[in-house]
């Protein structure tokens, strides 16, 4: 159903007043772990050349894919096949194949070792300078959205930055084939589950879907309006503020019988912290009410997760 619980909240308000627009932005983080953010700053050429370079990608044969195939690194990087991932708990895989575009590290950092390259892809030229330029955009756009949260929990603005700089961060591009009518039973786009990261940065998708559980138990679509972002809260950001900022349930639903013949392409930003980070809820939130959990660092906890759904085997 339509709410007014996802109102944009405008980007300009963030280059005028940085902590009101942390304030408006985590109120609606509080009320639903979501947010729109409007007149976002990623230039709509880099996101049009990304997804003209994603559509030629899944549009090539099944097995000039799988020779990028990522499986063998937890999909963290390059392809992973359809009907691979399944949401934490659900016996089914999701109806998706996807890429990850991973960060781009010096030859002598200390994070190779737990962070893969991402593959190069000349079957389509333009790939890999379109993927790179939306990751690097996003990245950007992230960080800024985290200066904002900082001051909205009673932080320096900067306190993200050093935590993140070299995070695990993730560019997916998600593609949803056409389905046949009905789909197979108990089977959808995308199986209720919460993200692992930090905060995720979502583009508007082509085709709608997306659905966000409310704590009163209501399904809430997310139709954000053109030239918006959609934010939401990961689990990491959950633990470090012990649940004030809550990872919140989300969904994409198969289409309606009319739309099944047209796919469905999204492109998510995982924001993550750096792999050695240890994650511990923050004094401010527990005296507010948050529930501190065991410490726990980003690289542990990411690999806890992966294993649960289905991406790393046990």
């Amino acid at each position: 159903m339509m709410t007014d619980y996802f109102k944009p909240v405008p980007f300009d308000l963030f280059k005028s007043d940085k902590k009101a627009f942390g304030d408006a932005l985590c109120r609606s983080f509080r009320e639903t772990g979501f947010a729109v953010v409007s007149g976002h700053t990623v230039d709509q050429g880099v996101i049009d050349r990304n997804l003209d370079a994603t559509k030629a990608f899944f549009a090539l044969p099944d097995a000039e894919k799988l020779k990028y195939d990522g499986r063998q690194g937890g999909g963290q990087r390059g392809y992973t096949a359809f009907g691979t991932e399944n949401a934490k708990g659900n016996a089914h895989a999701d109806l998706k194949e996807f890429w990850h575009t991973g960060r781009a590290l010096p030859e002598d950092s200390p994070y190779r070792a737990t962070m893969a390259d991402t593959p190069s892809v000349p079957d389509v030229p333009a790939f890999d300078e379109a993927t790179t330029a939306l990751f690097d955009a996003l990245d950007e756009m992230g960080r800024e959205i985290l200066e904002g949260v900082a001051l909205h929990l009673g932080l320096a603005e900067d306190w993200f930055d050093d935590k993140v700089n070299f995070g695990n961060s993730i560019l997916r591009l998600l593609h949803y084939p056409p389905q046949q009518t009905p789909p197979p039973a108990g089977t959808v786009r995308a199986g209720a589950h919460e993200d692992i990261n930090v905060i995720t940065l979502l583009l508007g998708a082509e085709e709608a879907g997306l659905q966000v559980l409310h704590s009163s138990g209501e399904w809430l679509d997310v139709n954000p309006p053109a030239g918006a972002l959609v934010i939401n809260c990961g689990d990491m950001l959950q633990r470090l503020t012990g649940g004030v900022l809550p990872s919140t349930t989300h969904r994409v639903l198969n289409p309606s019988a009319e739309r099944a013949k047209f796919p469905r392409y999204s492109t998510p930003f995982f924001l993550h912290f750096n792999q050695d980070y240890l994650i511990e809820a923050l004094p401010g939130c527990v005296a507010e009410g948050g529930k501190a959990e065991a410490p726990i660092t980003a690289q542990d906890y990411l690999m806890e997760r992966l294993r649960e759904i289905g991406l790393v085997k046990a």
